[in-house]
């Protein structure tokens, strides 16, 4: 028997997330009217490397759920923007790892706080209760899928 409660139109919103969209609008329009200049797509990055710095490229393929040409063009945008440098790995030359500039770990705080603001924002007349179901309910559908 299925388990889908969803009625046609319905299902689409679901599968594309909108409100994950509307939350990544809302935090890009944070960081605009805050004068941090970077885009959403890569803060993930930087966020990532916050945690761990000196990753590969391809470990922030699998942390970030990005094909590489993505992160390819991120990084070298993060570059560019001197948030970023790549360091060859000493054990295989093939390989780059990706270290925060001091520019990149001055921003952290800021936009961590511009983040948890806009959860904040997001999560307004939520409860805890009906995050941690959604939280459970999200990491069931990803554990179905992966």
């Amino acid at each position: 028997m299925s388990n889908n409660q969803f009625k046609p139109g319905e299902l689409y919103s679901f599968i594309t997330g909108k409100a994950s969209i509307a939350v990544a609008r809302r935090l890009q329009k944070n960081f605009k009217q805050s004068g941090v200049d970077i885009t959403i797509e890569q803060w993930s990055v930087l966020y990532h490397l916050w945690k761990l710095d000196g990753q590969s490229q391809q470990e922030l393929c699998n942390a970030t759920f990005r094909d590489k040409p993505s992160i390819t063009r991120l990084v070298d945008n993060l570059e560019k923007l001197k948030l970023v440098r790549r360091v060859p790995s000493k054990e295989d030359r093939r390989i780059n790892l990706i270290y925060l500039t001091d520019f990149a770990r001055k921003m952290q705080e800021q936009t961590m706080s511009l983040a948890n603001q806009t959860l904040n924002e997001a999560l307004h007349n939520v409860s805890a209760e009906e995050v941690e179901t959604c939280k459970a309910v999200l990491q069931k559908v990803y554990d179905n899928l992966k």
